[in-house]
């Protein structure tokens, strides 16, 4: 499985700070499918929506995602906007039209975003050389960011080490950017020498999982046969374990350490250790896992009452192919290459696509032609919409009243003016559902990593459905409702 990744320092901060928690194997897609096209005159938004130019519009359907990036801009600045606006989809429709050079950049970025790592290191690589010679800060940045994690998500610690190390040198990185990679940048030297984990082979499988006081799923696993309860969040760029869950298990515990903030906004010494087998559900064994371990009393909840004993992060649950989580708590597992299984058997997932950029989940959803972009908050319990969404729409808010609603994990930000629409058509793939009680945000907050996009979406939408699934072999995500 692979939603991505970095987003664990900014979640679980969040998660730590609100307590705002939810099952985490639950990134969402959605878009509003009934309502109106855009109103004749919206008032100005985060970026204001101009006219894209006839001649790209009329290229292909997908060109159609909405962006707020404007068209007189020279090409380059041009296709850097619409990637720092997720528009993915435009992008692949346009590569044809590239320079050779400039189209494998960009297939390298958007394989990145489709977590191709392979791929997109193949296509990156050989022009490390030339983009940094170009002089194109951005470009650079852009590149260099999208090989360390490449390298990340396919557990290869020492090439993951030096690339974030060279991205913190030479990447041109804001000090916001410098503290959303710390944890790669700081963790990944202490595994440089580890043996690559692997995974044994292993057939679709049912599990059961629980909901801890807090809220977030809890996955049973096995360390070295010691049965334990691990949170999972995909997001996480790594997997955690207990000071004290490491030493019942006699694991061994490097001498290196790394003090982090970014994980719940105070100091964290970590240090590293290598879990010779490891277990989730009796089903699915890995062999050689790495985790990094914290001191019980940096990640405990006191209100709660609770205690985390492990993390369960990507580098982990990348090996699931396709999840579906149902509402009797129970999740399905399919792997990538499932035993004997034949298309009829085992179909691909006909779902709404989902990409993975930086510390966000994006979803590209709605009818096809006319997508828009939203946030999944794997750790967030409510979804709401934001101004982005509420300028196209908002003739069918006409009339209603407006509240003070605080935005979820930015609580040092004043109550915001948002109306609760009370129930919103939505489409997921070929199916289409109901959201109900949505707050819409009537004003940019002023957050980049929410004005930029539609909505985010959380718990309290997924609980409404029968089942979800996230296909990771397709990267594709689809609902049952009955």
């Amino acid at each position: 499985m692979s939603c991505w990744y970095s987003s664990a320092t900014k979640r679980l901060l969040r998660l730590m700070a609100s307590a705002l928690v939810a099952l985490a194997l639950a990134p969402l897609c959605m878009t509003a499918q009934q309502v109106q096209p855009a109103l004749e005159s919206p008032k100005p938004a985060i970026a204001p929506p101009t006219a894209v130019p006839d001649s790209e519009q009329n290229q292909g359907q997908t060109e159609q995602v909405h962006t707020g990036v404007t068209s007189g801009l020279d090409n380059e600045a041009r296709l850097e906007a619409l990637l720092a606006d997720h528009q993915f989809l435009r992008i692949e429709s346009q590569l044809s039209q590239m320079a050779p050079e400039q189209a494998q950049f960009y297939k390298g970025i958007l394989a990145n975003r489709n977590n191709d790592s392979r791929g997109s290191i193949q296509l990156l690589e050989p022009l490390m050389d030339s983009v940094t010679a170009s002089g194109n800060a951005g470009e650079e940045k852009l590149l260099r960011h999208a090989l360390a994690e490449d390298y990340l998500r396919m557990g290869d610690m020492a090439h993951a080490a030096k690339a974030y190390q060279s991205l913190a040198e030479h990447g041109h990185l804001s000090a916001a950017e410098q503290d959303e990679i710390e944890l790669p940048l700081k963790l990944a030297p202490l595994a440089a020498s580890n043996p690559p984990m692997t995974v044994e082979p292993y057939q679709p499988f049912l599990l059961q999982i629980t909901r801890n006081p807090l809220g977030l799923s809890d996955l049973p696993v096995y360390v070295d046969a010691r049965a334990h309860a691990w949170m999972m969040d995909p997001t996480a760029p790594f997997n955690l374990i207990s000071r004290s869950e490491a030493k019942e298990a006699g694991l061994r515990v490097s001498e290196e350490t790394a003090t982090i903030r970014s994980l719940t906004g105070r100091p964290m010494s970590m240090h590293m250790t290598v879990i010779p087998r490891f277990t989730i559900g009796g089903r699915i064994t890995f062999r050689n896992m790495t985790a990094f371990v914290f001191e019980d009393a940096d990640y405990v909840f006191p209100k709660s009452n609770y205690q985390v004993e492990g993390v369960l992060g990507y580098a982990a649950l990348s090996a699931l192919g396709s999840l579906t989580v149902t509402s009797d708590s129970t999740i399905e597992v399919r792997p990538y290459k499932p035993m004997l299984a034949t298309e009829k058997q085992d179909p691909p997932t006909a779902g709404a696509r989902f990409f993975l950029d930086g510390d966000q989940i994006i979803a590209a959803i709605g009818p096809r032609g006319q997508e828009r972009m939203f946030v999944v908050d794997a750790s967030g319990q409510q979804t709401y919409f934001t101004s982005r969404f509420y300028d196209e729409h908002s003739d069918r808010f006409s009339g209603q009243k407006m509240a003070l609603f605080s935005i979820p994990g930015a609580e040092s930000k004043p109550p915001e003016p948002a109306i609760t629409a009370e129930t919103i058509p939505l489409t997921i793939g070929p199916t289409d559902v109901e959201a109900h009680y949505i707050q819409v945000l009537t004003q940019p907050v002023g957050l980049m990593a929410l004005d930029d996009v539609y909505g985010v979406l959380g718990m309290d939408f997924l609980d409404q459905l029968k089942s979800y699934t996230f296909d990771y072999r397709t990267m594709k995500f689809s609902v049952r409702t009955e």
